[in-house]
């Protein structure tokens, strides 16, 4: 039963997906004949005359539904259809593009795992976990930007490596680190967070104990830790080649995620339609293969003895840590309140920083300092607001795991920019616009987090014991499963606001979000990318407020899971002392 609804489910969302794609010219409000005709000659005159001929060419009197009927039933034969603009087959172009994403993922991938391994080798040495505040500033940092200031450093003043196009293997390796540091941070920050739970088993101790060689037990340790997170690593290879658009524009790069950005902005409907469902393809094929290494990665053994692993050890979170993170990043945005993000001073463009502009000016001579600590409320209040959204829908798609899985995967295989597109084009550029974007695809990890915590917490014992003894299903509910749940979940939303607030600002980077003159800090680091060789302060300050936010995130969000368990385990040591006093004065 739970197979055919996910089944179902993904069905009805891959169709919602690509007839929102279908709809883009009649959500946009323009006229599609007039954007084509631009997008084929701009000197061309608009005559109404060239509009009907382009009307008349590509069948848009005949509706939407006409179109999509008559793509579909081209793409059961096998033909993707013709580009709108050049005319030529779409399948070519979308196969040379998924191509070179394919290539570039897999080089990011590289360098992701390499980091990944950095990060994890710490927590095998000394078999205990940090705060992973360094992992997180990492996975913080703006693709783009990192992207703009490799190509600046290694490419342009040092002449080491090309800035531009993809001719060859050197090509490929500034991209793959602007795209791999960020990811490796991610998954090196999963893999060392679960590892210490692990290291507290009793068959290492075993093992330890026997003789067995610690690089052994590490790979042991590893390939024990990794079944749950192997779906984690799906999601961020697909993110490295959907998702790197704004990697691929900086070094104009021509896979797939650039070509779907080109094509919607020329609104080439069919060019669209392909490279999204290449996309979505890849997303699925990528989930179906990230479950059988699970299962493979799993064993028989370790499948009988169940799939989930031992609950996570906490780590022993300083609170100077996020408390230090905290008042730096709240110093910054409350000064900044205090001055005019608006005043312009052309004699003082891109003036360093000194003791009347603390974080320098910009290019029109504003106050950097001004514009992040406004630039605060929409960013990290939009995503805060995101977070919130995504677990509540996340705690009630939870009960409901058949149904959310298949739309998971479709939402998953989405990268933001495209969902950002459709939703531009239909509400227009702006903050609201970019936040309803990100929120419909951030839920998904949250929801399979809260759907395993659901199966495992209706699988206990001592909810057997409530049924046992009457309870009604009301009060089990709000009693029992919901506060097992919400808990860990919303220490999992926090986790992920960074990555929230990475997504708004990737929009913003590309049009797609805040507009000007809105100090939104996406916006920010697009507005500076042009002069980073001359006054790289102005990409800087959001860039190093978006790594505060992140540390401060994760390190909170450790110590909040620290002081918990501690008074969990308080509780249930008095309970236990309380007990054994209670026996002794019974006696047998």
């Amino acid at each position: 039963m739970r197979p055919t609804a996910a089944g179902v489910t993904r069905a009805l969302s891959l169709a919602a997906a690509l007839a929102a794609v279908g709809l883009l010219p009649w959500l946009s409000g323009r006229d599609p004949a007039l954007t084509v005709l631009r997008a084929r000659s701009a000197e061309q005159e608009p005559t109404e005359e060239a509009l009907s001929a382009i009307r008349q060419d590509l069948g848009l009197d005949a509706g939407p539904l006409s179109l999509l009927g008559d793509w579909a039933t081209g793409l059961l034969g096998g033909d993707f259809g013709t580009s709108w603009v050049s005319g030529t087959d779409i399948l070519p172009s979308v196969v040379s593009g998924l191509q070179v994403s394919l290539g570039l993922m897999a080089a990011a991938l590289t360098v992701a795992l390499l980091l990944t391994v950095a990060l994890v080798a710490p927590v095998l040495v000394r078999g205990r976990g940090s705060a992973g505040a360094f992992a997180a500033m990492a996975a913080a940092v703006p693709e783009f930007l990192l992207a703009t200031v490799a190509l600046l450093v290694c490419g342009v003043w040092l002449g080491w490596l090309p800035t531009s196009g993809w001719q060859g293997p050197e090509y490929l390796v500034l991209p793959a680190l602007a795209l791999g540091v960020p990811a490796g941070g991610l998954l090196g920050r999963l893999v060392a967070d679960a590892l210490p739970a692990v290291l507290d088993e009793r068959w290492v101790e075993l093992w330890r104990g026997a003789g067995v060689s610690r690089t052994r037990v590490a790979f042991a340790a590893l390939r024990r830790v990794l079944p749950p997170l192997v779906p984690q690593f799906g999601m961020v290879a697909v993110g490295l080649t959907g998702g790197a658009v704004a990697v691929e524009t900086v070094f104009a790069v021509p896979g797939i995620g650039r070509t779907a950005l080109g094509a919607a902005k020329s609104q080439d409907l069919p060019l669209l339609q392909g490279a999204v469902l290449a996309l979505l393809a890849l997303g699925l094929i990528t989930g179906a293969l990230a479950v059988l290494v699970r299962r493979r990665l799993l064993g028989p053994a370790l499948r009988d003895a169940g799939l989930s692993l031992p609950p996570a050890r906490p780590v022993r979170a300083h609170p100077a840590i996020p408390a230090a993170l905290g008042a730096l990043l709240l110093t910054a945005i409350g000064w900044g309140l205090l001055r005019d993000p608006y005043a312009v001073d052309t004699t003082a463009r891109l003036a360093p920083p000194s003791w009347s502009n603390p974080m320098g000016t910009d290019g029109l001579g504003r106050d950097v300092l001004a514009r992040l600590g406004h630039g605060a409320a929409s960013t990290v209040g939009t995503a805060a607001a995101v977070c919130l959204l995504s677990l509540a829908l996340a705690l009630a798609l939870g009960f409901l795991p058949g149904i959310a899985a298949g739309a998971a995967d479709i939402a998953n295989a989405l990268p933001p920019v495209i969902v950002g597109i459709l939703v531009a084009a239909a509400a227009g550029p702006g903050t609201g616009g970019a936040a309803l974007a990100v929120a419909l695809i951030s839920w998904p990890p949250l929801a399979a987090h809260a759907a395993a915590l659901v199966q495992e917490i209706r699988a206990s014992a001592f909810l057997t014991a409530q049924r046992a003894i009457g309870a009604p299903p009301w009060w089990i509910l709000t009693r029992h499963v919901l506060p097992s749940v919400a808990a860990p979940v919303a220490r999992h939303a926090l986790l992920r606001l960074p990555g929230i607030a990475l997504a708004l600002a990737s929009l913003g980077f590309l049009g797609l979000g805040a507009q000007p003159p809105t100090p939104e800090w996406g916006l920010l680091l697009d507005e500076s990318r042009a002069y980073v060789e001359r006054a790289p302060w102005a990409a800087l300050a959001p860039a190093a407020a978006l790594a505060l936010l992140a540390g401060l995130a994760v390190s909170g969000a450790a110590y909040a899971q620290d002081r918990g368990s501690r008074r969990t385990t308080g509780r249930t040591v008095r309970k236990e002392s309380a007990h054994a006093v209670r026996s002794t004065a019974v006696g047998p």
